[in-house]
């Protein structure tokens, strides 16, 4: 294994530093619009898989009434 230089405790805290303004955080209206299209999302894929499940338990119910 090639040996690694060891990173001292305040070298590291400024590296993070460096790194921590790098990041660009979304705006409100992103965040906004985000989070709306994330609630739209689970309410329709809530009705699909409801509508899926009716659909396999009335299945499974015709099956079971055969048997």
């Amino acid at each position: 294994m090639a040996e690694q230089k060891k990173t001292s405790p305040a070298e590291f805290l400024r590296q993070v530093q460096t790194e921590a303004r790098k990041v660009v955080w979304p705006t409100r209206e992103e965040t906004v619009r985000t989070a709306i299209f994330v609630f739209i999302l689970m309410l329709i894929l809530s009705v699909f898989f409801l509508g899926v499940d009716t659909l396999f338990s009335a299945v499974v119910r015709w099956l079971l009434t055969i048997a």
